[in-house]
C-alpha cells in the first residue's frame, strides 16, 4: 500500500494538552489548534519524505524504513530514531519518549502520538 499523496487534517483529539506537555509555547498552541495542516508524503519503496505544512510553518523529514535517521520534532528539536513498518500500512517510531504511529486505511491517515499516559490523535483525508 502506497502512502504517497497529500492529506488534509480533518480532526484531532487532545491537541492542546499534548502540545503543552511537549513544551510548545501557548501562543503557538493557540495558533496551531484551528489550522488545517496539509501533510504530503512521497514514498519510493522504503524511502519516505514527509512534509507537514501548518500555516507558514513547514516541517520536513526524510527516512528509510529500518535505518537510523534524524527527525525534527514540532519543538524544532532534532532526535535520532528508526522508523519501522508494521504490515503494509503502519509506520512506527519512538523518539525522545514519544511513540508515533501513522496508519493508512484507504484515503485516511490516522496519526497517533503517545507520551507517557497522554495521547494525541490526528485524522487526515487524502485530497
Amino acid at each position: 500500500m502506497s502512502f504517497t499523496g497529500k492529506y488534509e487534517l480533518q480532526s484531532q483529539e487532545n491537541f492542546e494538552p499534548f502540545m503543552k506537555a511537549l513544551g510548545l509555547p501557548d501562543d503557538q498552541i493557540q495558533k496551531g489548534k484551528d489550522m488545517k495542516s496539509i501533510s504530503e508524503i512521497v514514498q519510493d519503496g522504503n524511502k519516505f519524505k514527509v512534509t507537514v505544512t501548518t500555516g507558514s510553518k513547514v516541517l520536513s523529514n526524510e527516512f528509510t524504513i529500518g535505518e537510523e535517521c534524524e527527525m525534527e520534532l514540532l519543538t524544532g528539536e532534532k532526535a535520532k530514531t528508526v522508523v519501522h513498518m508494521e504490515g503494509n500500512n503502519k509506520l512506527v517510531a519512538t523518539l525522545k519518549g514519544l511513540k508515533s504511529v501513522t496508519e493508512l486505511n484507504g484515503d485516511t491517515i490516522t496519526h497517533t502520538m503517545t507520551m507517557g499516559d497522554l495521547t494525541m490523535k490526528r485524522i487526515s483525508k487524502r485530497i
